[in-house]
């Protein structure tokens, strides 16, 4: 078994990551990717293809999943869908969250399962 440690302030000189994005992939275990998403100004993230989970640690916003808006702010914990429209908005300068991306392509069943079909 493996595993991994990874602290905040380590993991923030790591962002911006290559190329100047607003990223960084700092573990990769399996299906499991964990990145550092520092957005600046505007949040332009498109739907992505597998499941993921966001930890905010720093700052404050509101999240966007689509249909409806809520605060968020460190400690915040949200769920977010393969596929599904999302975005922070309103985010403070000093706003920092991890992201978790997990399962297949497509997502998981809501039953645990496996795809969604």
């Amino acid at each position: 078994m493996s595993s991994g440690h990874i602290d905040l302030k380590d993991a923030l000189g790591c962002v911006p990551g290559p190329d100047g994005k607003p990223f960084a992939t700092l573990f990769r275990h399996g299906t499991l990717a964990v990145e550092l998403y520092i957005p600046v100004k505007i949040d332009k993230q498109t739907p992505h293809s597998r499941d993921e989970v966001y930890v905010v640690v720093r700052g404050t916003g509101m999240f966007f999943d689509g249909a409806t808006r809520r605060a968020c702010s460190a400690g915040t914990l949200l769920f977010v869908a393969a596929g599904q429209v999302h975005r922070f908005e309103d985010f403070s300068d000093d706003f920092v969250t991890w992201v978790l991306f997990y399962g297949p392509e497509g997502g998981e069943s809501e039953d645990g399962a496996g795809e969604r079909g």
